[in-house]
């Protein structure tokens, strides 16, 4: 768990940079929302990457992860971040990202980066809503062979993702989730 007072830095963060917004919007499930939350904004700043990447790098220690990863493109700047944040951990992470699909030129990976069959890995995402990319990496894990520790994400809409998560066995933990009135908590 994150302590209060990163949690409310990164929250004073998001509004800084305008990573959460108001409004009417479509997200990637085809749901209509009236927030948008564009976790990059925060992954991609110096700031927050590092509150981030401390608090995932507090749940590899604890569970004894070797990989990070998740999938492309919301995970990619998370990953990075926390593979450099743990280099000077006894045990530094080695990062991954999954792709939707596997490439159909060179070496036709869907996994990209530094990773191996039976690992265990923590899967991080900036946000879940249903939950189907993350499912769909889990999947491909699954199939590696992989244990995995622990989901990640900075935040939880609630729209039945986590849900979805905790029924399938997965462990799952957020920053932060939507309450009924649209409040980050």
């Amino acid at each position: 768990m994150m302590n209060e007072i990163n949690k409310k830095k990164l929250l004073d963060r998001a509004l800084d940079l305008k990573a959460l917004e108001y409004g009417e919007f479509i997200l990637a499930s085809g749901l209509k929302s009236n927030f948008y939350f564009d976790g990059r904004l925060l992954s991609l700043d110096p700031v927050s990457s590092n509150i981030i990447s401390n608090w995932i790098l507090s749940h590899a220690i604890e569970l004894n992860a070797n990989f990070i990863g998740g999938p492309a493109v919301a995970a990619v700047p998370l990953i990075g971040s926390t593979v450099f944040a743990s280099y000077n951990n006894k045990t530094p992470l080695k990062g991954f990202f999954i792709r939707p699909d596997k490439k159909d030129h060179g070496l036709q990976k869907q996994i990209e980066g530094n990773f191996e069959s039976n690992s265990s890995v923590i899967v991080i995402d900036d946000t879940v809503s249903t939950g189907g990319s993350l499912i769909n990496s889990l999947e491909i894990l699954k199939e590696n062979n992989c244990e995995v520790k622990i989901v990640l994400s900075i935040l939880d809409r609630k729209l039945g993702g986590s849900e979805k998560l905790i029924q399938l066995g997965y462990k799952y933990s957020s920053i932060f989730e939507i309450n009924s009135k649209g409040d980050f908590i």
